[in-house]
């Protein structure tokens, strides 16, 4: 179960319709180890044309964010392992774009200081983010 505000975050499919994903820390309840990163609600599938057509055509179904345990392995098996009571995961941000979900994901790794700690899975920061992504964003 995922939370937001201190509170459970079950959103209907037309309440995450302005939104792209999100920023997430996972937290371990024993230990206290998190991690951080981002997830997107919509998964985009490309469909061949229709019969006589040329263009190809596009499906948007919701991604699998509801079992999400974050891309680390190390993490992932142990979630396997302990069981998903084990672990807390709170939504940090909802972000409208792609490119802020990215900005955010990087902004909050870089400043809990990720890679230099051992109470982090994060292993790598990956980012590549245009100023333009962020420009008509309500920040």
């Amino acid at each position: 179960m995922w939370y937001y505000n201190n509170k459970i975050f079950e959103p209907t499919e037309d309440e995450l319709s302005d939104y792209v994903g999100f920023v997430y820390v996972i937290t371990e309840l024993d230990t206290n180890k998190k991690y951080i990163g981002k997830k997107f609600f919509w998964a985009i599938r490309k469909l061949p044309p229709l019969k006589g057509q040329k263009r190809k055509r596009t499906k948007k179904t919701m991604s699998d964010w509801k079992d999400y345990y974050g891309s680390s392995e190390e993490l992932k098996s142990l979630v396997e392992s302990k069981g998903d009571d084990a672990y807390r995961r709170d939504i940090l941000k909802l972000c409208k774009t792609k490119g802020e979900c990215s900005y955010y994901e990087a902004k909050y790794q870089f400043e809990k200081d990720v890679l230099l700690r051992d109470d982090y899975y994060n292993e790598f920061i990956g980012c590549k983010i245009h100023s333009k992504h962020l420009k008509t964003q309500d920040l």
